[in-house]
């Protein structure tokens, strides 16, 4: 598909039906309260989020962003409350159990492998479909040879869908930080998800890498659902069929972004006087990296 059709099809349109309040989300978010010692992150905090939509999360620094993205992919328990995929209870979610319930993340920090290659980063993605697995090719176990084949078409077709096959053989350290972010969502992707969680994918992006990555996600909405926590508003706007906006910790705001441009109390808690921010190339800073952001 041509990108700029690609682009067309990533603009939410409000006017558009949106999916059924009483129908199952692919994850829901119920009451959730995380406490670092005395500093409440998240308070009473909640989302839903459609089956084959793009729903944003958004917030002032240290509105508790990244608290809220840790808790939906298991590196935080919350104190209060519940993560819920398809209608059933994760009382204990992990990071490496995600895969098991159709779940893939990319995160700030990409987490690839420096002395791997880009398609062996990716195949580590893939693990899942084999029943040696990537490990298990790795350590000649039986029926090893026929998994890694599987896994290594598997891979290079992620490549190909994000045009990087040409740099499957080159690793990680030798390529520009845009092409690593495409790795990293290629590994996510290999893996066949029905709910993608992307933290951050726009950080570091110029304009014209955050087009191409606006036209990636919005493509993607057919096969999943996609929870996007991010600062870039004009990705955020043109992405997003849904928004929940965050401020110390609570939930201040949910809607398309029509309605959440319009909403006086994030336009006071997040945008100021002017929301025509909302526009604008660049957001709030990133979230600082400490246990009490979010």
């Amino acid at each position: 598909m041509p990108a700029s059709d690609q682009v067309a099809h990533a603009t939410p349109d409000p006017t558009s039906a949106t999916p059924s309040a009483t129908a199952t989300p692919a994850l829901e978010l119920r009451d959730v309260t995380v406490r670092f010692g005395g500093v409440t992150a998240l308070s009473a905090a909640g989302l839903r989020v459609a089956e084959h939509t793009v729903h944003g999360v958004i917030g002032p620094n240290g509105a508790g962003k990244t608290t809220l993205f840790n808790v939906a992919c298991g590196f935080l328990r919350p104190d209060e409350g519940q993560v819920v995929r398809r209608g059933e209870t994760l009382a204990r979610l992990r990071p490496h159990r995600l895969a098991s319930y159709g779940m893939s993340r990319t995160l700030q920090g990409l987490g690839l492998f420096d002395r791997l290659s880009v398609l062996d980063n990716v195949m580590v993605g893939a693990d899942r479909h084999g029943r040696s697995g990537f490990l298990g090719t790795m350590l000649a176990l039986p029926g090893a040879t026929r998994d890694e084949d599987r896994l290594r078409e598997r891979a290079m077709e992620a490549l190909e869908r994000l045009r990087i096959a040409e740099h499957a053989r080159r690793y990680p350290p030798s390529l520009p930080y845009a092409l690593r972010k495409r790795v990293a969502l290629a590994r996510a992707l290999v893996a066949e998800p029905t709910l993608l969680l992307l933290d951050e994918p726009a950080s570091g992006l110029s304009s014209e890498e955050m087009d191409e990555l606006a036209a990636l996600i919005g493509g993607l909405s057919g096969e999943m659902a996609v929870m996007l926590v991010e600062h870039h508003m004009d990705l955020v706007m043109k992405v997003c069929d849904r928004i929940t906006v965050l401020d110390f910790g609570k939930v201040i705001a949910d809607g398309s972004p029509a309605e959440v441009q319009q909403d006086p109390a994030v336009v006071a808690a997040y945008l100021g006087d002017d929301v025509a921010d909302l526009d604008a190339d660049t957001g709030p800073a990133t979230d600082p990296a400490t246990p009490t952001e979010a």
